[in-house]
């Protein structure tokens, strides 16, 4: 049997069982499996486990919820976080929490043991997959950063389905020179000319502008 032990804690019944199980098969010391998040708090308080392994989206507290009170509280058992969201945002909050592995639902079975042997050598372990969004979105704010001012507005109208027409009325251009700077953003952003491409791109990172 492993060393560590573990409580688990998730909403969906069967990502709970199917995870309970892997683990016990894994020969992992689990102590218990909630539903909720103060039913994970509390037994937390009440079993001292080494690892607690908490879903964020869950009833009465979230994951990063139950993270902050253990944080408040100095106790000592070691977060990991299991999500469907791969905003960046998350990310960077759970590494402020002190949280030792973030983990996407997706691929947690596949990464779950990687992940609880890092987090017992007491190294953070954070899914490659998040490290990769986080590079995109890198090399996406480069890509940016090559904008002027003023295209960065066209780019921000275009996100907000307006028209030429109606981005030359808003920012008092004419459309020709819309169509101007539409041309050099899709340049600078390596897009495909194709019609819809500046649009679509412009929807995706709208959160970047």
């Amino acid at each position: 049997m492993n060393k560590a032990s573990i409580i688990i804690a998730d909403d969906h019944p069967l990502l709970l069982k199917g995870l309970y199980d892997f683990l016990i098969e894994r020969n992992y010391y689990v102590l218990d499996k909630v539903t909720d998040g103060i039913s994970a708090y509390n037994s937390i308080v009440k079993n001292s486990p080494d690892i607690a392994i908490l879903d964020i989206e869950m009833p009465k507290l979230t994951g990063i919820e139950v993270a902050k009170k253990c944080k408040t509280n100095k106790l000592s058992t070691k977060i990991i976080l299991l999500t469907l969201h791969r905003e960046k945002s998350l990310f960077f909050r759970s590494k402020e929490l002190n949280i030792y592995g973030y983990l996407l639902k997706d691929f947690a079975i596949d990464e779950i043991e990687t992940c609880l042997q890092s987090v017992i050598n007491d190294i953070p372990y954070f899914t490659p997959k998040i490290r990769s969004l986080l590079n995109k979105e890198k090399s996406n704010n480069e890509l940016l950063s090559n904008l002027t001012p003023s295209e960065i507005k066209i780019l921000k109208l275009i996100a907000k389905d307006k028209t030429n027409k109606e981005i030359a009325e808003m920012l008092f251009i004419s459309v020709r020179t819309v169509e101007k700077h539409r041309s050099n953003i899709i340049t600078k952003l390596s897009l495909s000319p194709k019609t819809n491409s500046l649009l679509i791109w412009a929807k995706e990172h709208h959160n970047l502008l």
